[in-house]
């Protein structure tokens, strides 16, 4: 699948608050269930998905560091929520609140996670893509992309302490009304 060849189109798209958008992933991040949500939002087609890293929905401009913490999380038995900025097939935007789980085997192996996205709150918006934009331009401000994960990943847990919390899901759930 070609996605660096995707423009950004500057347009958003959004979709009805009693729709959820649902995916289901091998170990390694590889889309193996979409619902139709996910593929009339995003603007793919099942074929064009499923078996792809789910990154092929990411937005060129979230921050690394959120996807650390999210893999950290996840990958370590645990769910989290967190607000997303993902990019349709098009080039468009659509921002999401996001949960994503681990699933386990019998025997509490990690099989595949699996994401529920719904429609975030715009109050919710107006403090976290203020947040992200700063977190993209430290990384963006390192040459060594290590260095700059690195950065604004110190950057993220700093912000979140100082709004006076100990982990991100409990600064997202402040500002998250009716959570």
């Amino acid at each position: 699948m070609e996605r660096s060849r995707v423009s950004l189109s500057g347009k958003e798209r959004t979709f009805s608050p009693d729709e959820l958008i649902v995916s289901k992933t091998d170990p390694k991040g590889r889309l193996t269930y979409v619902n139709d949500v996910f593929l009339a939002v995003s603007g793919y087609t099942e074929q064009e998905v499923i078996g792809q890293p789910h990154s092929i929905i990411r937005h060129p401009e979230m921050p690394r560091c959120v996807f650390k913490l999210l893999w950290d999380t996840i990958s370590s038995g645990h769910e989290l929520f967190a607000y997303v900025n993902n990019m349709a097939k098009t080039g468009d935007n659509y921002w999401v609140f996001a949960h994503v789980t681990p699933n386990f085997d019998a025997a509490g192996q990690i099989v595949g996670y699996h994401s529920n996205r719904r429609v975030p709150e715009a109050s919710a918006l107006d403090k976290i893509k203020p947040l992200y934009r700063k977190l993209l331009e430290e990384e963006n401000r390192h040459a060594d992309r290590k260095a700059g994960l690195d950065s604004s990943w110190r950057m993220l847990n700093q912000a979140v302490a100082d709004a006076g919390f100990d982990s991100y899901d409990r600064f997202v759930f402040a500002i998250t009304p009716n959570s």
